[in-house]
């Protein structure tokens, strides 16, 4: 009986630290290999360089807008720039003009 009660006491002394070192491991393992884990932060890393180059080309892009939106809104606009619309636009030029596409601006 008393070598019952000792192994019974052992056995319940255990499984705290048992619970324990279980909810420890999963969790552990889950901080590096999980999907936000260490082994994923490389790739993260990446991922969100790729996304901030693409957004530093974005903000060019709308910069370069806004100008040319601005410079349309002043009085009357910019003949300079009106003239150029019109052209790319029309493909039109005038009397003894020939007008070029620029498909690389």
């Amino acid at each position: 009986m008393r070598i019952k009660r000792s192994v019974s006491r052992f056995f319940v002394a255990l499984i705290v630290p048992a619970v324990s070192l279980a909810v420890v491991s999963y969790f552990g393992a889950y901080a590096i290999w999980g999907n936000r884990g260490i082994l994923s932060l490389e790739e993260t890393q990446a991922q969100l360089g790729i996304q901030q180059q693409k957004f530093a080309e974005l903000q060019a892009i709308r910069a370069r807008l806004e100008n040319r939106i601005a410079l349309m809104e002043k009085d009357g606009g910019d003949a300079d720039l009106v003239e150029e619309l019109a052209r790319t636009q029309l493909m039109d030029g005038g009397p003894n003009q020939v007008a070029l596409s620029r498909s690389g601006h």
